[in-house]
């Protein structure tokens, strides 16, 4: 595993977002749902492809908190343009779990 220094890490904006809007992305190469996430005042809303498809449905991803990467640059996926990354885990399965905060936190909060 490659170290990183404190600063390389601290470049990396990972914000808290909660999901207002998850449809289904039926262009995407790999079944994956569209999310609007909303970072708060400062961020803003930001879209984001997601392969989350294998547990979770769309209406149980609204109203759930995220951590995401605010600051990549925005990304063409077929036709839509993702302006943020949904973080989450790979489960044995291969499927993508989310992370969470486990408590609720002010939105756009910056993770430590």
């Amino acid at each position: 595993m490659e170290t990183i220094s404190w600063d390389e890490f601290a470049k990396v904006e990972l914000r808290v977002g909660r999901i207002v809007s998850a449809v289904r992305f039926p262009e995407a190469k790999k079944p994956a749902y569209i999310l609007q996430v909303d970072f708060g005042k400062d961020i803003g809303m930001k879209k984001s492809s997601a392969q989350v498809t294998g547990l979770y449905k769309p209406e149980e991803l609204v109203g759930k908190l995220v951590v995401g990467v605010v600051n990549f640059p925005s990304k063409q996926i077929g036709p839509l343009m993702s302006e943020c990354l949904v973080t989450g885990f790979h489960t044995e399965n291969g499927e993508v779990a989310l992370c969470v905060p486990d408590k609720p936190v002010p939105l756009g909060t910056k993770l430590l």
